[in-house]
């Protein structure tokens, strides 16, 4: 079926027709529907694609359309520098970010348990500039909190001349991931945590990136054992 809608219509509304179905049985369990749930069994193989990111030109453009937007709540929300999801920034409190000790807490995050991730600099700078008018952290005109933004944020990816196929946030969180992920300095299970993964399936998307970065760390280290082995000569030179 999910091949098959693939086909017929466009490649992304199989997995997603997949994701749905899902998403409504779990509803169901949640609220005491116990019946056979075999779509629980099956793995799309969708779910460890690596995703799509931004070209190194396209996001410069788009952290330029970021700082020159005078919608400072959709831009504030570009979720660049925490990764966190839409909904979570959503129901992100003031009393939910720990200046202090330098921490956000994610309260009912979609893994089902509360956690904490680290406030960095980037997303410091942005939140201590942010106005506080309210509880949320992020809200609308009225004062109360967002429950969809994507109009508003889309008028910035379309200043950057971004195509409209990119999610603006959700497609920001990708980027995040895949920044950390090729860096070479996150291991895949604080990569999970970071992004509250309940699962690390879902983190394993990342794995080829953080691959790539462990091969090519390994280019400086051949050069140095080479050096060292060379240096020590023939019989060893146990003293070094």
């Amino acid at each position: 079926m999910i091949r098959n809608l693939s086909k017929k219509y466009k490649p992304k509304d199989g997995p997603a027709c997949h994701g749905d179905l899902k998403r409504i049985i779990h509803h169901g369990q949640k609220h005491g529907y116990n019946g056979p749930t075999p779509l629980l069994l099956i793995r799309s193989e969708w779910t460890t694609r690596p995703p799509k990111v931004l070209s190194s030109e396209r996001l410069k453009n788009l952290l330029k359309a970021i700082d020159a937007s005078e919608d400072i709540q959709a831009a504030d929300m570009m979720p660049l520098y925490t990764g966190m999801r839409r909904g979570e920034m959503f129901k992100l409190l003031w009393s939910d970010v720990d200046f202090e000790r330098g921490f956000i807490n994610i309260r009912d995050p979609k893994g089902g348990v509360s956690q904490k991730i680290p406030l960095n600099e980037q997303a410091r700078e942005v939140l201590e500039n942010h106005p506080e008018t309210a509880d949320h952290v992020f809200t609308r005109d009225d004062g109360k909190p967002f429950n969809d933004i994507h109009k508003r944020v889309n008028a910035i990816k379309a200043a950057a001349g971004i195509k409209h196929h990119f999610r603006a946030l959700h497609g920001l969180r990708h980027v995040y991931a895949s920044m950390l992920a090729s860096s070479g300095q996150v291991d895949m299970y604080t990569l999970q945590k970071l992004l509250t993964h309940k699962s690390p399936v879902m983190t394993q998307r990342y794995a080829h990136l953080h691959d790539e970065a462990l091969r090519r760390a390994f280019g400086p280290c051949r050069d140095i054992i080479k050096n060292a082995t060379s240096q020590a000569g023939p019989g060893g030179g146990g003293s070094q």
